[in-house]
């Protein structure tokens, strides 16, 4: 196996390198623009790993204009918020700093994120922190929602999405963009996005600045985000070489901690982060983190209908969260001042990451009238750095780079696959997906457990296949999908003896689509079947931590309807809703009992997945009287979702019906000069909500207590953006 592997690298990724270069008869068109090169084509690393409107899995496709409709500095999870199956939340209340999405019920951790093709979750946690590269949409030419399994890709295993962002755009013409946005709670944002054209008729070069700051809803949520995006390119006629360099740096106060059940109706806004501090909260209780990507991309057409791409990338994150802890133990902190190691104590400590993730992605394609064919792989290695320092404490003993713990980590992977459509008759098609992928973990000790080290290797082997059929207006489609995910970081913090197993997902979907002229409609049936998933169940492992346990059987199934209405050239509208049902068929929940210094089990059958509601829908309903003014009035409606897997009435999210209103004037079009005022008006009925929270249930003097958290949404806030561009 190893050796055909190597085989197959080889052949990917350096034979290309010395295909026969062959002239080429460049064709132009009326406007001079060339009509027959690389410059015209989609970049390979976006076309294998997205699929066409001909493949079979649920999709939806944002392009550069639906972007910038909501694109005020608003994180990028809520760029998306109005497509089928999302829910987004924000932990300061108003969707700038730290944000999330749900995608089917399943969270950021298990929906694949890539930048251009190239990874961008984190490779031990898999979350996804869009605060690292603010006002990234920005940059953002087009994105792809995959829902459910969908397509093979780089990274992270989806197991409930994959989402792909394109920055990678060919830009004849020169541009300038100057956005600024003032909202509520402070909010503003400020960007410049330039572009030259094209530069002798090879070069390009394209770039953006950025800076977001709001107060946030929630108490002290307040954040600084800077950022900005350079990529250049050099065009030839039969291939391309881009550099994108981009950047963010984020310090937010944090508000991860979520509000109080018993304070939501008085104290909504309130956040306990750094009142361990005495006389008043911390002022530095935050989170500080820069992170810098680069990405270097070789594209080359080469002899009859062949293509090649490939694409190294480094991205490098450094920071840190700082917390006040008061009443701490010295001997905690690997510290001995003077005998008094269990002295009750104050002190600031720095937890700080310090990562290099490098590798390459690569693909080769092959397409004629019958056949669409890629052959594509990629690697990487994630080398991670996890300590903890004191930045205020004297410890004149200690060295002078002290670390209360050290652990760093190392993870390696290494996936390839063979992606191949067939066209079998005028109508039918037929598409098969094969991918291996390799994944080696290796931590040396964790915050808690010191002495921990492991040393895992997964394999995984993921097929996917499907057929489809159109005809005139109607295309139906049906697939299978098998998806394998290896466990994230912290579940692996149990005993050696008590280990998380990988998890399985098959994915069945089926749906058709219906198109004319004035409407369209979309239907989509899914069943995902998952194995062993990970899931919180209240046990607690060797070192006191709550871990994540494999349940053997679960699954998410449900249907998702689309439609869209244009009643005449001034009144358009869309509408989607989902209607799901996720349940585990069967677990263990584990009640820490203080009565009896022990844990207390219950067994639970039937239960529905935690924060997955049975219905979303939202509604987008458009005016336009006239060429220059254009009004959207968009709703959205959330079902009651459970905290937990128990599915306890008294451990609850509530339903949620919000209603959001923007206008757009284009005050100034002419040829080389728009201005673009636009107004938004969320939440306009001033619903009280939140989107997220947890929970956490303990016996205390024979009696179950239960403490609920949430994550409440600003009420009615409002936005205005001025948006000039020179063309």
């Amino acid at each position: 196996m190893t050796k055909l592997l190597g085989t197959f690298v080889s052949i990917i990724f350096f034979v290309p390198l010395f295909a026969q270069q062959t002239k080429q008869i460049v064709k132009k068109d009326s406007t001079n623009k060339y009509t027959d090169s690389i410059r015209s084509l989609p970049p390979l690393e976006i076309k294998a790993i997205r699929v066409s409107e001909q493949a079979p899995f649920a999709k939806t496709n944002i392009s550069k204009a639906q972007i910038a409709l909501n694109n005020i500095g608003q994180d990028l999870p809520f760029l998306l918020e109005n497509t089928p199956s999302v829910v987004v939340h924000a932990d300061a209340g108003i969707g700038v700093g730290y944000t999330g999405i749900r995608i089917r019920g399943t969270d950021a951790t298990r929906i694949n994120f890539t930048l251009n093709g190239i990874p961008y979750n984190d490779p031990e946690s898999m979350g996804t922190f869009f605060v690292n590269i603010p006002d990234f949409g920005s940059s953002v030419n087009s994105i792809q929602i995959q829902r459910g399994v969908g397509t093979s890709t780089n990274g992270a295993g989806a197991f409930g999405a994959s989402v792909n962002l394109m920055t990678n755009e060919y830009n004849p013409s020169a541009y300038l963009s100057l956005q600024n946005t003032a909202g509520s709670f402070n909010s503003f944002k400020n960007n410049l996005v330039f572009g030259s054209g094209l530069l002798n008729n090879k070069f390009t070069i394209d770039g953006r600045v950025s800076s977001i700051r709001s107060d946030g809803f929630i108490d002290r949520a307040n954040s600084d985000l800077k950022s900005y995006f350079l990529s250049s390119t050099y065009w030839g006629e039969k291939s391309s070489l881009r550099l994108n360099i981009f950047s963010g740096k984020e310090k937010t106060y944090q508000a991860w901690y979520g509000v109080p059940q018993e304070l939501l109706a008085t104290n909504r806004t309130f956040n306990p982060a750094g009142t361990e501090k005495a006389d008043a909260p911390y002022e530095n209780q935050t989170d500080n983190y820069t992170q810098t990507h680069y990405q270097l991309f070789y594209n080359k057409k080469m002899k009859g209908n062949w293509k090649w791409n490939t694409a190294f990338y480094l991205t490098k994150g450094k920071g840190y969260y700082e917390e006040y802890k008061a009443g701490v133990n010295f001997s905690d902190y690997n510290i001995d001042i003077k005998g008094k190691q269990n002295v009750p104590a104050d002190l600031v400590r720095r937890r700080w990451l310090d990562n290099h993730f490098y590798g390459q992605i690569a693909a080769v394609s092959f397409v004629d009238s019958l056949n669409d064919l890629t052959i594509g792989g990629g690697w990487s290695v994630y080398d991670g750095l996890h300590f903890g320092t004191l930045p205020y404490l004297n410890i004149q003993f200690a060295p002078e780079r002290f670390r209360y713990y050290d652990n760093d980590a190392l993870k390696k992977e290494m996936n390839s696959y063979v992606k191949w459509e067939r066209k079998l008759t005028k109508q039918f098609r037929s598409f098969i997906d094969l991918q291996y992928r390799y994944v080696s973990h290796q931590m040396n000790g964790f915050t808690k457990n010191t002495n921990l080290e492991i040393e895992r290797k997964f394999n995984f082997f993921n097929p996917k296949m499907g057929l489809t059929y159109k005809a005139k207006n109607i295309f139906y489609y049906t697939s299978v999908a098998v998806a394998n995910k290896e466990p994230n970081r912290d579940d692996f913090e149990a005993s050696a003896t008590e280990q998380p197993r990988r998890e399985q997902l098959i994915d069945w979907e089926t749906g058709f689509e219906f198109k004319k002229p004035k409407y369209a409609i979309n239907a989509n049936v899914y069943y995902m079947d998952y194995k062993d998933q990970l899931v919180l169940t209240g046990k607690i492992n060797d070192v006191g931590a709550y871990t994540r346990i494999n349940v053997p059987k679960s699954y998410r199934a449900g249907i998702e309807l689309q439609l869209k209405y244009a009643l005449n050239k001034k009144y358009n509208t869309s509408y989607s809703i989902t209607f799901s049902q996720n349940k585990i068929e069967e677990f263990t929940e584990y009640i820490d009992d203080y009565d009896q210094f022990t844990q207390v089990a219950i067994q639970h059958k039937n239960t529905n997945i935690a924060l997955s509601p049975t219905l979303t829908t939202n509604r987008t309903f458009n005016w336009r009287p006239n060429d220059k003014l254009s009004f959207f009035w968009t709703t959205k409606y959330t079902s009651k979702q459970f905290l937990d897997n128990t599915q306890n009435k008294d451990r609850i999210l509530d339903s949620y019906f919000i209603n959001d209103i923007n206008a757009h004037w284009t005050i100034l079009n002419k040829t080389k000069f728009t201005m673009l005022l636009q107004l938004y008006a969320n939440n306009l009925l001033d619903v009280q909500y939140a989107p997220n929270g947890y929970t956490y249930s303990y016996i205390y003097d024979r009696n179950l207590i239960t403490s609920n958290n949430f994550y409440p949404m600003a009420g009615r806030n409002y936005w205005i953006s001025l948006k000039i561009d020179l063309k």
